[in-house]
C-alpha cells in the first residue's frame, strides 16, 4: 500500500511538473514589451558582415558599458523571415530597445563619440546595414508579440499627408478584416544622421498563418497607391 502511494504522488507530482512546463513553453513564445510616457523607444533593423564575431564582442564590451549607464535597455529581438514581400530592403534583424528619456539618449552619443573615437567606423566594419528610428513616447506603450504567430512588419513612406490618411485607414480597415491583428503602430519618429530610416507610418501586424497573411496581400496589392512614395515590408521569427 504505501508503494502504491509513492507511485501515486509520484505520478501527481510529475504531472504537475510536466504541466508546468508546457505552460512555460507555451508562455515563452510571447514576447513582451512595456513603455513609459517619456521614454524613447528604439527600433534597428541591421545587417551584419561576415566573420565579424570578435570586432562584434569587442564592440558591445565597450558600448554597452556607456550605453546602460546612460539608461539604455535592450530587449528581445527578431530574425528576419523569408523573402521581403514588399520594398527594396531585407535586413538580417530587427532589434528593439529603450533608453529612460531623451537626454540619456542625447548624452550617450556625446560620451560614446569622446571615449570611443572610432565608434561609427567601428559599427561600420560590423554591419553592412545600420538603420535606426527613435520615437519619443507621448503615452505609455505595450504590447506582446507570439512568435508562433506570423507577424509581418511594414513601413510606409508617404506623398502626401492627406490622401495617405485615406491610404492608411483603408489598409487598417482590410488588415483586420482579413483577420490581422495590429500589434503596434508608430508614427513622428527620429532618425539619426548616417543610421537614416524614417518611415512615416510603421505596423506590425500579428496573422494566424502565412495563408491569412497572404490573402489579405493580394487585397492591399489592388488598393490605389498614389499616395505613397515607398514601403517595405517583411516577416520577423
Amino acid at each position: 500500500m504505501k508503494l502504491l502511494k509513492n507511485l501515486v504522488l509520484l505520478f501527481c507530482l510529475s504531472t504537475i511538473f510536466f504541466q508546468s512546463q508546457v505552460h512555460a513553453q507555451a508562455q515563452s513564445s510571447i514576447k513582451s514589451y512595456s513603455f513609459k510616457k517619456g521614454q524613447v523607444f528604439d527600433i534597428l533593423l541591421l545587417t551584419n558582415k561576415p566573420n565579424t564575431k570578435e570586432n562584434l564582442q569587442d564592440y558591445f564590451k565597450k558600448v554597452f558599458p556607456v550605453a546602460t549607464e546612460m539608461g539604455y535597455n535592450n530587449h528581445p529581438g527578431f530574425g528576419i523571415k523569408g523573402a521581403v514581400t514588399q520594398g527594396n530592403y531585407q535586413p538580417q534583424a530587427m532589434v528593439f530597445g529603450h533608453w529612460n528619456d531623451f537626454n540619456g539618449r542625447k548624452k550617450f552619443l556625446q560620451k560614446i563619440e569622446q571615449t570611443m573615437p572610432d565608434f561609427h567606423s567601428k559599427r561600420r566594419d560590423i554591419w553592412s546595414t545600420f538603420n535606426l528610428t527613435y520615437y519619443e513616447l507621448k503615452q505609455d506603450l505595450s504590447f506582446d508579440l507570439d512568435i508562433n504567430k506570423y507577424n509581418v512588419v511594414t513601413a510606409y513612406w508617404k506623398n502626401d499627408n492627406l490622401s495617405f490618411q485615406k491610404f492608411k485607414k483603408e489598409w487598417n480597415t482590410k488588415a483586420q478584416n482579413a483577420g490581422g491583428v495590429i500589434k503596434l503602430k508608430l508614427k513622428d519618429g527620429n532618425s539619426p544622421m548616417g543610421y537614416y530610416y524614417n518611415p512615416d507610418y510603421f505596423v506590425i501586424t500579428e496573422w494566424k498563418d502565412k495563408g491569412a497573411f497572404d490573402t489579405f496581400y493580394q487585397e492591399n496589392m489592388k488598393m490605389n497607391h498614389n499616395s505613397v512614395k515607398h514601403v517595405n515590408q517583411f516577416a520577423i521569427k
